[in-house]
């Protein structure tokens, strides 16, 4: 008899890797209070690449198994008492993919808004705006506000169904694995300038220049992805 092809591994990339990460773990290949090796040696051991190898630390992160230390590496820790949160069935898209997809989805919906846009809803991106420039930093309301930018965005748009999108990829983007890596891409420098980037957007609209409106929404989700892509921050 023919040997039965084994099914397709369905699970997310960065879920194949952080798996195949805690099987090493247990088995002792990396024991407790070790240093992980760098993302590039892990990328090359792996065959994936290194914002893959990204997303699986981050979530072994987000299931306590290991602790990123800024500047210093990747820490195995000890194992808690409590057991460890089980991967879901389906887990949520990796940061990298959320952002993307925003790049392709946004940058649009921002293009369709600088020819919709009625005066009502630009001037509640301006309430938005001006919320995320009295905020010093990453913060819930700061968050709140970003949020309400970029689906007010959609809904100047005129096209229900990217509004539906951008809040789906927005739900993602509030999950705790892309939070979780935010959490080391935050600070008042780096606030500023994403505060900038939407400012641009905005101007684009108001503009009534679709082809700039698209051009400052890419932008900034492109540096968002460099952003996240960069070196771990050091804490404190």
């Amino acid at each position: 008899m023919p040997t039965p092809t084994p099914p397709p591994d369905t699970r997310r990339l960065y879920r194949q890797i952080a798996d195949q990460l805690t099987q090493l773990i247990a088995g002792g290949a990396y024991p407790v209070g070790t240093r992980l090796p760098p993302e590039r040696e892990l990328a090359l051991q792996f065959g994936v690449s290194r914002p893959s190898v990204r997303e699986a630390l981050t979530a072994l992160e987000v299931e306590g198994m290991v602790e990123v230390r800024g500047g210093s590496g990747v820490f195995v820790l000890p194992p808690s008492g409590a057991p460890r949160r089980r991967a879901m069935p389906v887990p949520a898209p990796g940061p990298f993919d959320v952002i993307r997809a925003r790049w392709i989805v946004e940058s649009e919906a921002a293009a369709l808004a600088a020819t919709h846009a009625t005066p009502a809803q630009l001037q509640r991106l301006h309430d938005a705006l001006r919320d995320m420039q009295a905020s010093p930093s990453h913060n819930a309301a700061a968050l709140d506000a970003d949020h309400r930018f970029h689906l007010g965005i959609a809904e100047a748009s005129g096209n229900s169904a990217l509004v539906m999108v951008t809040q789906q990829l927005w739900d993602a983007r509030r999950g705790p694995l892309y939070m979780q890596l935010e959490s080391h891409f935050v600070g008042a420098q780096i606030w500023r300038a994403a505060v900038a980037e939407h400012s641009e957007i905005l101007h684009g609209i108001a503009s009534r220049d679709a082809r700039a409106a698209r051009a400052a929404m890419r932008k900034h989700m492109k540096n968002a992805e460099l952003r996240f892509a960069s070196g771990w921050r050091p804490q404190g």
